[in-house]
């Protein structure tokens, strides 16, 4: 395996030379920065492209879920932080895992074995590195619940006034983004918009149907149906070589 890059954003600045010192037990672990608040781990993250991101929760101004909120890409998340009445939270947010100060040998070791497993299970980057892959999170926050989504598990994305809905598993918050900004970052090969206001994963289409017009309905895997116009339906069929 090819070296972990990995980023700190933490405010003080004693624990993120103790997670530095961490690290160094680690060869498979490349410091490529660190940012003491969220505006520098931003920029910070947008540059550097990290695997792995060790994120403080508890900071000033703006905290380590307002992190992720702000990313379009979220990198391997292992959150860490002095006050345990986040763990709950945190797994909400689906990160990998939670790590709690001050941080010993042992478990920021297992930690990182997690990590390794997760990046070893990873698919290979598309051909458009502007895009994301099926293996890339996004965050999704609605209301006090919020989301890391593997972009595989999406089924379906919808328009909802100047948002868009987004079908997972059994969930399906809002995303505070618009549909045309969220189809520039999606892996072309799997999803297709299938009319106006639908976007739906290819991957978890469970039935094809004719329809009326020459149009097509689409049955998916988590019970829901989508109508294809008929513009779209012709380049369906040609892309699925129906």
């Amino acid at each position: 395996m090819s070296k972990i890059k990995t980023v700190i954003v933490e405010d003080s600045r004693l624990a993120r030379n103790e997670i530095k010192e961490l690290l160094k037990q680690h060869s498979e672990l490349e410091l490529v920065g660190e940012a003491a608040n969220v505006d520098e781990g931003f920029e910070l993250i947008n540059n550097t492209k990290p695997d792995l991101l060790l994120l403080d929760i508890n900071m000033p101004e703006k905290d380590g879920f307002e992190l992720l909120e702000m990313l379009d890409e979220v990198p391997i998340t292992v959150f860490t932080t002095a006050f345990d009445e986040y763990a709950i939270k945190s797994f909400e947010y689906n990160a990998l895992d939670y790590l709690l100060k001050p941080i010993n040998d042992k478990r920021f070791a297992q930690a990182i074995d997690k990590v390794k497993i997760k990046l070893d299970g990873a698919v290979d980057a598309v051909s458009d590195s502007q895009r994301l892959t099926e293996s890339s999170q996004i965050f999704i926050k609605d209301g006090e619940k919020c989301w890391l989504v593997k972009i595989g598990d999406i089924a379906l994305i919808e328009i909802v006034g100047n948002y868009s809905r987004v079908y997972f598993q059994d969930q399906k918050p809002m995303l505070y983004k618009s549909l045309n900004q969220v189809e520039e970052k999606l892996p072309i090969e799997n999803f297709f918009r299938v009319n106006r206001q639908q976007m739906i994963n290819m991957n978890h289409i469970k039935e094809v149907i004719p329809w009326f017009s020459g149009k097509l309905k689409l049955k998916m895997n988590n019970g829901e149906e989508v109508e294809v116009s008929r513009r779209q339906s012709y380049i369906f069929k040609d892309r699925m070589s129906l």
